[in-house]
């Protein structure tokens, strides 16, 4: 079911869910004394400052900038070649003082507003992101969420909590519960005929239901409870006979929009997870262990 407040989706939404995020992390990184940039956060080997120069690294392209040229080491948590051209904007970095990116980000931030508020622009024109080209419209939502879950990573790490209800908030938690159907079918290994439902009390609000059901090539496949097209048994597609369903479970999760998206973006572990269970405590494990969409 939607999220509420849902995810801003027209492109004067969309600018307002960036500037607020971007001004976000700018006011974070203003706020930080010269020792808190070296801060550890949760996102594997990336401290405060890391963060940031994540962030600027890719506005920069975005923004027309040239890619770094620089030399990765082989840290432990580059993993593949997506973390390895994600390492290098941050590894170009390295050297600089914390306030120096936070001024970095302090002028490409205002470029980039000024380039988003052209009233020239497009929402469906292609244009060139990170990892390709993109309409603006989708390009726009990908880089709301991504700096969201990294302005969350710094306030978890110098705990200034806070922009949970922010467009960001809305369209990262709806990513998660878009994935939720096909990552618990496909990753959380529970019984066809298991039902599990997410209750997410806020700031965002949001409830998603699904019920794993044999899908093609006996592969179980996440159908939605709420969606108005969920069926109770399965129908041979040979001989057209009704297939009942095994019985199942059904397990109902509550948990704060702070801890959905958490362990969305894998940055906490399910056993330091904050979160209500009603029924089977293992079947609610696997689903909360297969809920992260991020690389």
């Amino acid at each position: 079911m939607p999220t509420n407040p849902p995810p801003p989706t027209d492109l004067p939404g969309l600018i307002e869910a960036y500037a607020s995020t971007g001004q976000a992390i700018l006011d974070i990184g203003a706020m930080c004394k010269a020792d808190e940039f070296d801060k550890p956060t949760q996102c594997p080997g990336w401290t405060v400052k890391d963060q940031i120069s994540h962030i600027v690294a890719l506005e920069n392209l975005v923004a027309g900038g040239v890619e770094e040229e620089v030399e990765v080491p082989d840290y432990p948590w580059v993993t593949s070649d997506t973390k390895r051209f994600m390492e290098r904007g941050v590894e170009a970095r390295r050297k600089k003082s914390g306030h120096d990116v936070v001024e970095e980000w302090k002028r490409l931030y205002a470029k980039r507003m000024r380039q988003l508020r052209d009233t020239t622009v497009d929402p469906d024109a292609e244009v060139m992101g990170p990892l390709g080209p993109r309409p603006l419209r989708v390009l726009l939502e990908g880089r709301i969420a991504d700096m969201w879950v990294h302005e969350q990573d710094l306030r978890q790490a110098v705990n200034w909590p806070g922009n949970l209800d922010s467009g960001g908030a809305a369209i990262f938690s709806t990513w998660v519960l878009d994935a939720f159907p096909k990552n618990l079918a496909r990753r959380a290994e529970v019984p066809v005929g298991t039902s599990v439902i997410l209750d997410v009390s806020g700031p965002v609000l949001a409830r998603e239901g699904v019920r794993v059901v044999p899908g093609e090539g006996d592969k179980p496949f996440g159908e939605r409870l709420f969606s108005g097209t969920t069926h109770v048994d399965d129908v041979d597609q040979v001989t057209g006979e009704i297939i009942p369903l095994p019985p199942g479970t059904t397990v109902s999760i509550q948990l704060s929009t702070s801890a959905l998206t958490r362990r969305g973006a894998g940055r906490v572990p399910t056993d330091q997870l904050r979160y209500g269970v009603q029924g089977d405590e293992e079947i609610a494990r696997r689903a909360l262990d297969a809920l992260t969409i991020t690389p």
